[in-house]
């Protein structure tokens, strides 16, 4: 039995009609952490020796009739709560806007630090270093002098959008194999893969902000995609394919227009073409992915129309999810696998042991209780809603957001707002694999964030409508 969501509401901001002009400013800022850092993404400890090129927090600052909205992007793993509140907190100390009205994802950069307070697994690997005590000690400040920056900059200016279709650099990591299982990055040219288990989301959003002089002087770029970021692994700092596309368009329009690059529905998605032989992997692939979606981005610029006047509208829900089941004998192989892998001279546990331990002592920690998570739309008008979902959300729940939306653009930022790791979709929980061993909540809760989000949508749709 599901414990009820929980009905707060907040953030829910309502204009006068007609009083004023769309208002945005765009900033970005350097987030790099030092060397030595403790880096993300995998089961076994790293330290950046170097920076091959810089992470940046990134914002866009809406303002209608005298609502306000922030937008930001950052090149790191995750979020956690803990930095978005904070973050938040001095984000309206600073600038005004409600905390509430703040957006913040991650881009999901495998080659970016460890954070503090994603649990058992990244206290295990770095979360107590220094380093990682300081950065994440600083972290909230420089995001928030970003989106004060951001703030700074407001002037009138226009919105337009487009839609890209981009199908060559993502495919779905889970397959259907011979024997009859799911598996999970089974490999190029597996003899035994049967078919993929899923799809993609081949979209690529494009919203364009320029400013409302005769010139149009470009201010920023919104630009969503849903693939998994693991390209480079190593030891050297980068943001990996938004690097890359942030660059490029800025060699198009400027380098005063600011890149936003969000991270879609791609919890069972990632790069790997399992028909093609050669490796895919470094900085060079990077490249590769990054000027292809660039190019899809260029290719659907000509398409960019104008967004039709409207009110700016916040609103998030908390949504609590229940656990999966943990039983005490999980618990007590759990910490058996993670003593063993402390210890040096004993028995190294498989990946899979990891997966699976460091998942039962996370939800194990919360001593039964559900997890509170938010679900966030920031809507501009009848045409555009950005929707935030606190994990790696698997891509048909993305897609049936989308499809139910009745907004004609619906940008979904996944890692946003806090994150409880992998969400799968019902359907996936019986096939197993990688990420349902690995999720820290219950089957259907995909579906409960889903009926979240859908039905924010129709209240700020409904919302506008009736405030024409």
């Amino acid at each position: 039995m599901w414990t009820k969501a929980c009905l707060l509401l907040f953030g829910v901001v309502t204009s006068t009609p007609h009083t004023a002009d769309l208002r945005v400013g765009a900033a970005a800022g350097v987030i790099t952490p030092p060397p030595g850092t403790p880096m993300a993404g995998y089961y076994n400890e790293r330290a950046a020796e170097g920076v091959h090129d810089d992470l940046f927090a990134r914002a866009v600052v809406l303002e209608k009739d005298g609502a306000k909205a922030a937008l930001v992007v950052l090149d790191l793993i995750s979020t956690t709560r803990t930095l978005v509140e904070e973050t938040r907190r001095l984000v309206e100390s600073a600038t005004g806007i409600p905390a509430a009205n703040v957006m913040i994802s991650a881009t999901h950069s495998h080659t970016g630090p460890v954070l503090r307070g994603r649990g058992s697994r990244d206290g295990d690997f770095g979360g107590e270093n220094p380093l990682t005590i300081k950065y994440a000690s600083e972290l909230p400040g420089k995001v928030a002098e970003v989106v004060a920056l951001a703030h700074s900059r407001l002037r009138p200016a226009v919105a337009s959008v487009a839609h890209g279709r981009e199908t060559a650099i993502a495919f779905n990591r889970r397959f259907h194999m011979t024997d009859g299982s799911v598996g999970w990055n089974p490999g190029k040219l597996n003899p035994k893969i049967v078919k993929a288990a899923g799809t993609i989301d081949p979209d690529v959003p494009i919203v364009y902000f320029a400013g409302a002089e005769k010139e149009a002087k470009p201010i920023a770029t919104y630009v969503n995609y849903a693939v998994h970021l693991d390209n480079i692994g190593g030891l050297q700092i980068s943001a990996d394919v938004p690097g890359v596309v942030t660059r490029l368009l800025a060699d198009f329009k400027g380098p005063e227009m600011v890149t936003l690059w969000s991270a879609g529905c791609c919890g069972d998605i990632n790069h790997i073409d399992v028909r093609w032989a050669e490796p895919q992997k470094g900085f060079e692939n990077a490249a590769r992915m990054g000027t292809i979606l660039t190019a899809e981005v260029l290719r659907a610029w000509p398409q960019l129309a104008r967004v039709a006047p409207g009110a700016l509208r916040v609103r998030s829900e908390m949504v609590e999810l229940d656990g999966p089941p943990i039983t005490d004998e999980d618990l007590a192989r759990a910490k058996d696998v993670v003593a063993r892998r402390r210890d040096p001279n004993a028995k190294q546990p498989t990946f899979m042991e990891q997966v699976q331990a460091y998942k039962a002592l996370d939800v194990a920690a919360r001593g039964g209780k559900p997890d509170r998570v938010e679900v966030q739309v920031v809507a501009l008008g009848n045409d555009i809603a950005w929707v935030s979902l606190p994990g790696e959300i698997f891509v048909e729940l993305g897609l049936a957001i989308k499809q139910d939306s009745p907004f004609p653009h619906t940008i979904i930022a996944e890692l946003a707002n806090g994150s409880i790791g992998y969400v799968p979709s019902r359907r996936a929980y019986p096939q197993g694999a990688y990420e349902v061993v690995s999720a820290r909540c219950a089957e259907g809760s995909g579906e409960r964030l889903v009926t979240t989000a859908v039905k924010l949508l129709k209240a700020l749709h409904t919302q506008s409508s009736s405030n024409p």
